[in-house]
């Protein structure tokens, strides 16, 4: 099509690759299943330039009906003309486009519309000109003289905003010289609420150079009504370029045309394009916020899994408690209880349902009280000697009772209580309140963080800055697109997988998960992939996009449990063959995979890409690409705001990322900010290219402001 080399220019790869990946999408292959298993068609495209592609394609598509709409209006008024029409079939600049169809417009009445109706009209193309017959015009104006010469104006000052040239030329003075700036409106400089935002109350900045955090701050407080925005340019510098397109001589006209060309840029033109950039810069700002968030929530949903451990889980509080569960390896509910800080009966409870249950591993939520809980736990871990007291109610040693002291882990609770009033916990614990959902939540995050994350609405799981104040459709399609990505990339068990997980598989959706778990319910385990084609509504189509994403562990071809596509069995069998060995063989013996030559194997259909990539699935099929979880913990001396002194050096993590920084909890109910300038003794670009999401840090404590509650770090320190 012939947007194709735009798009090609844009994402920066062939329009013969835009072609293909375009086909693609529209037979309703998903970005996940052309990115693993279509790198022939595509030329190997990872997810970022397929989405990147599919982004811009959904964009021409608007244009072409946004040109549709525009063409229809145009031909209704009567002045459609084919040097017009030609025009605007051959843009496909948004902003352009807006450009060429805004003299022809549906608007309210303007003051130029009531000059016209008034008969002003010829007067203000003689005056336009800018010549002699202009200069007689104004002279034979009688009465009515200012009148028709302010009539003539208005004309005038509206055919200059609608004059492409004028408004390129106000682009580009805005592009280059446009500052933004801020006052605090009158009376709220003291109003409690706006004290968040007095580092807003009067910033005078270049657009171009203000970060997008900021921007996004400064627009909240805007919208909260504390402050006024202005984006203005250099407006002597943009008068002088209308100046330079429209004031032809000197004469009387000349001025006439000068005043309508500064009542235009003042009362039309600067603010037509200020709300323009005010609008590009908050979606640039946007855009980043958007991929941030992402990015941090990306590696939330892969952050390592504990695994099927036996868990008691602790949802932190002083008033009430801490609510209790107690969850199998499989996660399943099997006991749940309340138990108090500082308090020996607790510290006994905990001793006895650690060795009643054989805990392998506690889970405690991140939030109030949470230091306080974590030290009951370990003083009953570490105190064991002490005895419990059986259901017989004799006292024994809890050695004879604990055969592995469990592990420690803090977790974060972002988005369990979200989860915890939902929908989805209701169904899967109609019978429990919201606290026990809580601590279930918490604990079966621990063991597969995934698995639960994906039961919350991405924006609720706290791991993005302004997530409220960006375009919302935009955010939304962002984070799901997230997280189909990394449950594609990491696989889903058919066997176990709940239908929430099942849902962001490749091509499935909430209506076909929900039908594989009642077959799996009415029919038991599938013993292999090509038993997924009995479940209802799972057609060949949506067999292709979703089974190399779901595994099968216990089938009788060991493939099924691999990213292995079934559409590549052959190919593996072959290899099999060839060797005179078993598919499991090949898959076991690295000795028998070397002796593999992939060339005998490429096809017309099938290249080095998709070998290579089942050569490494035969390698490590099933393999998890999640690292493995570490055990960790806050120091034991610090536990409040109070208890910080400057140049402390102290464990932390990482609970957020912003542009500026990172956020990093160091069990003191205040997250402090490592600013990226202290992150790193070398420039950095991006807090990224130092720290991920929960990853463990040692800060060094380097500024501390208890009035508002802030805690400034240092790693390059």
């Amino acid at each position: 099509m012939e947007y194709f080399d735009l798009i090609s220019n844009r994402v920066g790869v062939s329009a013969k690759q835009v072609a293909a990946t375009v086909a693609l999408l529209n037979e309703n292959a998903t970005i996940p299943f052309i990115a693993r298993y279509r790198k022939e068609k595509t030329g190997s495209l990872d997810e970022v330039q397929i989405a990147a592609i599919a982004d811009e394609y959904h964009r021409y598509l608007e244009i072409e009906d946004r040109k549709a709409t525009i063409l229809k209006t145009i031909e209704e008024q009567g002045q459609l003309t084919d040097e017009l029409k030609a025009r605007i079939e051959k843009c496909w600049d948004a902003t352009e486009l807006e450009d060429i169809y805004l003299p022809y417009k549906p608007h309210r009445k303007t003051r130029a519309d009531v000059a016209r109706e008034q008969g002003y009209e010829p007067l203000a193309k003689a005056i336009f000109e800018q010549k002699r017959e202009g200069d007689e015009a104004i002279r034979k104006l009688g009465e009515r003289r200012e009148e028709a010469l302010q009539g003539a104006r208005d004309i005038i000052a509206e055919w200059i905003s609608q004059d492409e040239q004028a408004r390129n030329s106000i682009r580009r003075e805005f592009t280059y010289s446009a500052i933004l700036t801020t006052k605090v409106i009158k009376g709220k400089e003291s109003d409690e609420e706006a004290q968040k935002y007095r580092d807003y109350f009067a910033v005078k900045e270049p657009l171009r150079r203000i970060t997008s955090h900021r921007l996004l701050a400064i627009r909240r407080a805007e919208a909260e009504g504390f402050i006024r925005v202005d984006i203005s340019p250099d407006s002597e510098k943009a008068l002088d370029k209308l100046a330079r397109l429209f004031l032809k001589t000197k004469s009387d006209t000349t001025y006439q045309v000068e005043l309508a060309m500064e009542d235009s840029y003042k009362r039309l033109l600067k603010p037509s394009i200020e709300t323009e950039f005010a609008a590009a810069s908050k979606e640039r700002a946007d855009e980043e916020a958007i991929r941030v968030f992402a990015q941090n929530l990306r590696q939330l949903l892969l952050e390592s899994p504990l695994g099927q451990k036996r868990v008691l889980a602790l949802d932190p509080g002083f008033r009430t408690g801490c609510k209790t569960v107690v969850l199998s390896a499989q996660g399943d509910l099997l006991y749940h209880t309340v138990v108090f800080v500082n308090n020996v009966a607790s510290t006994k409870t905990l001793q006895q349902l650690i060795a009643r249950y054989q805990i392998e591993a506690i889970a405690i939520g991140n939030g109030t009280a949470s230091r306080e809980c974590e030290q009951m736990v370990r003083y009953a871990i570490t105190n064991y000697e002490l005895g419990i007291k059986t259901d017989d109610n004799e006292v024994q040693n809890s050695k004879s009772k604990i055969q592995n002291l469990p592990q420690v882990f803090v977790v974060s609770e972002s988005g369990a209580s979200v989860y915890s009033a939902s929908k989805i916990a209701r169904e899967e614990f109609p019978d429990e309140d919201v606290t026990v959902r809580g601590a279930v939540s918490i604990g079966r995050r621990l063991m597969d963080p995934l698995a639960e994350l994906v039961k919350i609405d991405p924006k609720s799981i706290g791991v993005g800055q302004y997530q409220h104040d960006v375009n919302q459709t935009r955010l939304g399609e962002s984070l799901q697109q997230t997280v189909e990505s990394v449950v594609n990339h990491v696989g889903v068990d058919v066997n176990t997988a709940s239908k929430h997980i099942l849902t962001y598989v490749s091509g499935l959706g909430p209506a076909l998960a929900q039908n594989i778990v009642n077959y799996r319910s009415e029919n038991g385990a599938f013993p292999n992939r090509k038993a997924l084609l009995k479940v209802p509504k799972m057609g060949a189509k949506t067999f292709e996009q979703a089974a190399g994403f779901l595994r099968v562990t216990n089938s009788d071809n060991p493939l099924d449990n691999s990213a292995v596509h079934p559409e590549s069995y052959n190919i593996v069998e072959q290899m099999a063959k060839d060797l005179k060995c078993s598919v499991n063989d090949l898959m076991s013996h690295a000795n028998l995979r070397e002796k593999i030559d992939l060339q005998r194997y490429v096809s017309d259909k099938v290249g080095l890409p998709t070998l290579q990539d089942i050569m490494r699935e035969l390698e490590k099929p099933s393999r998890d690409p999640r690292e493995q979880l570490e055990e960790w913990h806050f120091d034991e001396n610090v536990h409040s705001i109070d208890d910080l002194q400057i140049g402390m050096v102290l464990p932390g993590i990482v609970t957020n990322i912003a542009n500026f920084g990172a956020f990093v909890d160091i069990g003191v109910h205040k997250d402090g900010l490592i600013h990226i300038s202290e992150m790193s003794n070398r420039r950095i670009s991006s807090p990224t290219e130092v720290v991920a999401l929960h990853q463990h840090v040692m800060v060094k404590v380097i500024d501390i402001d208890k009035s508002r509650g802030r805690i400034q770090l240092s790693m390059k320190q």
